[in-house]
């Protein structure tokens, strides 16, 4: 599609004369209304100037690019309108409007016309080429202007430099652009350093993050040998890769209106470094953007806990408020066995917070699933891991499930996108929000229904079957396996397995059980939160500064609050977590302690057979946990 496939003759005007920004703006929508793609025109004039309420689109240099999206358009188009006198429209450098294009999008998810509004966005920074729209006489000379310089100019995707082509003693600068919506000003500020930049004969290389995804991505090795990196983003930029790195941080609007001031300060090498909160995830110095695969695979895997952590912090701090409330005014003794399952939602204050709190920790695996997958495959995944995740979640696979659909989710769209490289390009163009979306949604349900959980599922079986098979055997190794279980994948098939086991032991009348399963996922969250106070040169500042609050999730018996760390250094945490574990569920069979509920961590205690034990079976485990995992665990940069 070329830009002049989206701009209607009937919509162009070169004698608009315009006295205020508001008439400016009717005229535009009225040019478009011609063309006959809106179906409601009050209700897209109300759109476009509900957009102006939230910041002006005045970009500066006599243009301004108002627009809208929603259901008031029947399919996308342009508008176009000179006003020669100008016209105050707030621009950003108080310069009266001149030059104005109107975007009109339909709400849909066909958006192949963004591609076109982003480099017509990129024409618009060549001052000859908006002088030259400004001059056309006629319309059908100004769109004649406009396919004379799509036709010369680069598309998006071919914005590409490599460091290898700057010179000896070039100043080597790279830059990330990115805004909101992902359309105009995040090309225009990457066009902006580009043209500032080659003024000052540096080398430059921009990736911009616009509404396809990241282009032109930034490698760790030209991360490693760069002078100076320039930030010029309104959205969420990756920057732990910049850690240690001179960055300059500012507005996108920068990098369109002081792109020169941005360029001059980097060479001069007046900027301040960087230092990311999390410097581990920084990529490894190599030619590919996540270092080594090991790495890389952590990278990945970092992206998804890190988004998980506040769900389960959050929601797990939630529940055990929840434990607390019925603890406190609830005698368990006196309830009836079949409301003792419904521990923690007994009093409505209780259900309140519990209701909210499992709320939380429904989308902890999706959202670990979903952004996995997208370190992997870039924002076209980040829907199909959701989805992954969630299946996982709703299913038999849980955290083991979850991790499993986040890669797949995106080598998925990896695969995608090299299939879709060689087809046409106009259909190509819409791969983002289209193909990838439905092929890749229906692939990783395929896989879920047809691989991951039937697999798990019948894991599960077998250790439920297995379990049964020796209740009756020593209750003091029963203790230790059921202990352990409950740390192997914290909240996955092992832990629910023991888990379904426990309850189904209480239903039995064996009380034994149950406390041992309890005691073997309160250990792992109790034994982090002791060990990143005191092993702290063992974590990363994210984990330190998370880990205490461990400590309530353990005690009230929610051991997803391990996840993240589990996730991060699985070789490490998991054997010091299930040993502890074992240790502690060994001791509780021993010391003959009894739960008849099903749930409730420490709030339970009192209600137990043998209390002050059960207490020093989970001091043990945690202390035992604690000091493994300060032994096994590697020092943090």
């Amino acid at each position: 599609m070329r830009i002049t496939d989206l701009l209607d003759v009937r919509s162009i005007s070169l004698d608009a004369a315009p006295k205020t920004k508001a008439e400016a703006l009717d005229t535009v929508v009225d040019l478009m209304v011609r063309s006959g793609k809106i179906n409601d025109v009050e209700g897209y004039r109300k759109l476009v100037y509900a957009r102006e309420e939230e910041s002006t689109t005045g970009i500066g240099e006599g243009i301004a690019i108002p627009h809208g999206k929603g259901e008031a358009v029947d399919r996308p188009g342009l508008a176009a309108m000179v006003v020669r006198d100008g016209v105050d429209f707030e621009s950003l450098d108080e310069e009266p409007a001149t030059l104005f294009f109107l975007i009109v999008a339909p709400n849909t998810e066909d958006n192949v016309h963004l591609d076109v509004l982003s480099k017509l966005s990129m024409m618009l920074m060549d001052p000859d080429f908006t002088e030259s729209l400004r001059n056309a006489e006629t319309p059908e000379e100004f769109l004649e202007i406009i396919d004379r310089a799509d036709e010369e100019k680069k598309s998006v995707d071919e914005r590409l430099s490599d460091m290898g082509d700057a010179g000896k003693d070039q100043v080597k600068i790279l830059a990330v652009t990115s805004c909101p919506t992902g359309i105009a000003h995040t090309y225009m500020a990457a066009e902006g350093l580009e043209k500032a930049a080659k003024a000052k004969g540096c080398f430059i290389k921009v990736e911009t993050r616009g509404s396809g995804g990241a282009k032109n991505v930034l490698t760790a090795k030209e991360i490693e040998e760069a002078d100076c990196i320039i930030v010029a983003a309104d959205a969420q930029v990756p920057m732990d890769r910049f850690d240690g790195k001179k960055v300059i941080e500012r507005q996108v609007s920068d990098g369109i209106n002081k792109a020169d001031e941005l360029v001059e300060l980097a060479v001069s090498g007046d900027v301040p470094v960087y230092h990311s909160g999390n410097a581990a995830a920084k990529p490894a110095a190599s030619g590919k953007p996540g270092g080594g695969m090991g790495h890389q695979i952590y990278t990945q895997l970092m992206n998804g806990v890190s988004h998980m952590l506040p769900f389960v912090v959050g929601g797990g701090i939630l529940i055990a408020i929840a434990f607390l409330i019925d603890g406190l005014l609830v005698d368990m003794n006196a309830l009836p066995e079949a409301e003792r399952a419904g521990f923690g939602t007994i009093t409505p204050m209780a259900a309140l917070f519990k209701g909210i709190g499992d709320t939380a920790f429904g989308f902890m695996l999706p959202v670990l699933a979903g952004f996995i997958a997208m370190a992997i495959g870039d924002r076209p995944a980040l829907a199909v891991g959701f989805v992954g995740g969630m299946m996982a979640s709703g299913g038999s696979s849980g955290f083991l499930g979850a991790l499993a659909a986040g890669f797949a989710a995106g080598y998925l769209i990896r695969g995608l996108r090299k299939v879709c490289d060689k087809l046409p390009q106009a259909i190509e163009k819409i791969a983002p929000v289209l193909i990838y979306p439905v092929m890749g949604i229906l692939l990783m349900g395929v896989l879920m229904i047809f691989v991951v959980e039937p697999v798990m599922g019948g894991l599960n079986t077998a250790l439920n079957d297995g379990l049964t098979s020796m209740g009756g055997s020593s209750k003091l190794v029963l203790g230790m396996i059921l202990g352990g279980m409950m740390a192997v994948d914290m909240g996955g098939p092992f832990n629910k397995a023991a888990y379904v086991f426990g309850s189904a032991a209480i239903a039995s009348g064996n009380y034994d059980i149950m406390a041992a399963v309890m005691i073997g996922g309160m250990t792992p969250p109790c034994a982090i939160a002791l060990a990143t106070l005191l092993f702290k040169n063992k974590f990363t500042k994210e984990e330190r500064e998370s880990g205490p609050t461990n400590f309530i999730m353990g005690l009230a018996f929610i051991t997803e609050g391990a996840i993240p760390f589990a996730a991060a250094d699985p070789l490490h945490v998991l054997p010091s977590c299930i040993i502890g574990s074992a240790v502690a569920g060994a001791m509780s069979m021993a010391f003959g302690c009894t739960l008849m509920a099903p749930h409730g961590g420490i709030f339970v205690v009192p209600v137990m057979e043998n209390a002050l034990m059960y207490v020093v079976a989970l001091i043990v485990g945690t202390l035992v946990s604690a000091g493994l995992l300060g032994v096994l665990k590697k020092k943090q940069a």
